[in-house]
């Protein structure tokens, strides 16, 4: 080979190397595009549509099934009570045999990519859905537990083969799996009165109903719990001032913000008019005292405007208990209550000392 020949020829390579790598990333933003769509989905019927519409138009698809255990009817009664009806997605199955849907998953153990076969993949592909060429099917789990299928279908031959490789479609199946699981949280929260409607938070008798199971958990396994008892300053003046709508608006932002700071295993709740209570699961009285001041700089660090267009400075109070191992005598109920009224305490004090601040143990 000439040099001539040899320079066109890497001249080529590199020209298909960069198509390639541009491609990639093609796939890769649109991937990520996907993730941010579904974990986003605040609701059940908000993430059902996302994943009938939206995976199949990013990942240009002919079809997605979704197809979840559902033994004691649970998801559907909840679907039911949320006036969802299963007709509006009818690529939404059930397996009302836990048995039944595992014996399935056996038999696809060795097929999850390749040609469709109606006698293996028929039940996850019913009409009305579009007869795929071919499929991908993949278990969804949630906390090592098997929850269901998330389910795939193509008109293309060669789009899911057994060479293939699933890293993509397995961790759509997990951010899948966990979206499922934080709307169905929620939903069975909203189902059961545990949310409180005005701020989208959890309510007085669901922190209480923690409280108690949190108290009960220190004694059988030694981890601490911290109490953060949040009142806005200054509310009743922003009632007055800028109306009741705006004071709504403003307990919306504070649980927000709050929330924000916290973890997925803590607890927050709006405990009465102005007032909420946060639970810090496995914190110390050190490290809960850093979360409060993060919340307080969180909220006084960041104004918001009134309906009438007027810039509101906001602050809390925080009080912080604690309670840890070994816990003094009583019943989980009595502890609890004295964890609440020492944080009521120290909230007090913030209060009678200026406002805006934390105090604590």
């Amino acid at each position: 080979m000439s040099a001539a020949a040899e320079i066109r020829h890497l001249r080529a390579e590199l020209a298909r190397l960069l198509r390639q790598a541009h491609e990639n990333q093609r796939i890769m933003q649109r991937h990520q595009a996907l993730d941010l769509c579904l974990i986003s989905a605040g609701s059940l019927r908000e993430l059902l549509t996302r994943v009938f519409v939206k995976i199949e138009e990013i990942s240009e698809l002919a079809v997605v099934t979704l197809a979840l255990i559902d033994s004691d009817y649970g998801i559907r009664r909840i679907m039911a009570e949320l006036a969802i009806p299963l007709s509006r997605f009818p690529q939404l199955l059930f397996f009302d045999d836990e048995q039944d849907a595992l014996a399935l998953k056996n038999a696809l153990a060795s097929s999850r990519l390749g040609p469709y076969q109606a006698a293996l993949h028929g039940r996850l592909f019913p009409a009305p859905a579009p007869v795929p060429v071919s499929v991908a099917i993949v278990p969804l789990m949630r906390n090592a537990q098997w929850i269901g299928f998330i389910s795939f279908g193509s008109l293309a031959a060669d789009r899911f083969t057994k060479e293939m490789a699933t890293d993509f479609i397995d961790h759509l199946a997990s951010v899948l799996a966990l979206c499922i699981d934080n709307v169905m949280h929620h939903e069975r929260l909203k189902y059961i009165g545990l949310i409180d409607p005005l701020t989208g938070v959890n309510n007085r008798r669901y922190v209480e109903r923690r409280l108690r199971e949190e108290v009960g958990r220190i004694d059988r396994q030694g981890c601490p719990l911290a109490c953060l008892y949040i009142d806005v300053d200054h509310f009743k003046s922003v009632n007055d001032l800028h109306g009741h709508q705006t004071g709504d608006d403003v307990l919306r932002e504070i649980a927000n913000r709050i929330q924000a700071e916290l973890r997925l295993s803590d607890a927050l709740g709006r405990f009465g008019g102005e007032e909420f209570l946060a639970l810090l699961i496995d914190t110390n009285g050190h490290d809960a005292l850093l979360v409060a001041e993060r919340i307080r700089h969180s909220i006084a660090q960041g104004s918001m405007r009134s309906r009438r267009n007027t810039l509101l400075s906001l602050s809390v109070s925080i009080g912080v208990a604690t309670l840890s191992a070994p816990l003094p005598a009583g019943e989980p109920d009595q502890l609890a209550q004295q964890l609440v009224a020492q944080a009521d305490q120290y909230l007090y004090q913030a209060k009678m000392g200026g406002r805006n601040r934390v105090i604590g143990e």
